[in-house]
């Protein structure tokens, strides 16, 4: 009867065997699926990592390219106001130039340096003044084509005036911003070679170097900027050549 235990149980047990087979093959299993998601999430981490460098790469680039081009704003902003601030004086000095004519007539106004003594012969210095004025107006309202015909026009009608040097130069200014730079450069060196000594012919070297670079002459306009410097060390266009110079 002992002898029949074993065996008894032994049948008794027989049914779990393929379960407990079972047990162990799912587990095998599972320990593949897991090790096969380890795998997935760290080729997800490193993929994540590399895309996170990627990311600290072009923010860092943005960064130097965003530092490069507020330094580009800040010379273009001291540019302008320098500019400004050369207006305003020229404006002093054309007002003071007004004032002279209006009270003492021709023998009182005072020729640009470099000019020509005195204007044309038999011309009205209030219809030169207002003329010029006129020009200037078309210019501060925007109207730079019609500003350009009235400094050209002005130009050959007082070819020794007073005012001639500087409608030169605003013409080549009025030219510039109406794109044609071919006029902008003339009137610029018209100023440089008959009035070298003029208050505006500092102002027209730089804009001399404003046409070469508008006309793709990088070389030519270094250079300009450079003989800017040299010519005319103490003005305020020598101050924006060198910023220009430097930042280049």
């Amino acid at each position: 009867m002992k002898r029949l235990l074993p065996l008894a149980t032994a049948l008794a047990l027989s049914p779990f065997a393929p379960a407990h087979a079972q047990l162990f093959g799912g587990d095998t299993e599972a320990r593949n699926q897991i090790i096969q998601l380890r795998q997935d999430v760290q080729g997800q981490l490193e993929t994540t990592s590399r895309g996170q460098l990627e990311l600290a790469m072009q923010n860092e680039q943005l960064r130097a390219e965003v530092a490069r081009l507020r330094g580009q704003i800040e010379l273009l902003m001291n540019e302008v106001e320098t500019l400004k601030q050369r207006q305003k004086d020229f404006y002093v000095d054309l007002d003071a130039r007004l004032r002279q004519i209006e009270t003492g007539g021709t023998a009182g106004a005072p020729a640009a340096a470099g000019a020509p003594a005195g204007a044309a012969p038999g011309s009205d210095p209030a219809a030169e003044s207002a003329e010029y004025e006129g020009a200037l107006n078309l210019l501060k309202n925007g109207k730079t084509k019609e500003a350009l015909a009235a400094f050209d026009s002005f130009t050959r009608r007082y070819p020794a005036g007073n005012f001639t040097a500087g409608a030169h130069f605003w013409a080549g200014n009025a030219a510039l911003q109406a794109k044609d730079v071919a006029s902008a450069t003339r009137h610029f060196k018209t100023v440089l070679d008959k009035w070298p000594s003029d208050n505006v012919a500092p102002d027209s070297m730089l804009g001399l170097a404003n046409s070469q670079q508008a006309m793709g002459d990088a070389s030519g306009a270094r250079n300009t900027l450079k003989s800017l410097t040299e010519r005319y060390p103490q003005s305020n266009a020598a101050q924006v050549a060198r910023q220009r110079l430097a930042a280049r």
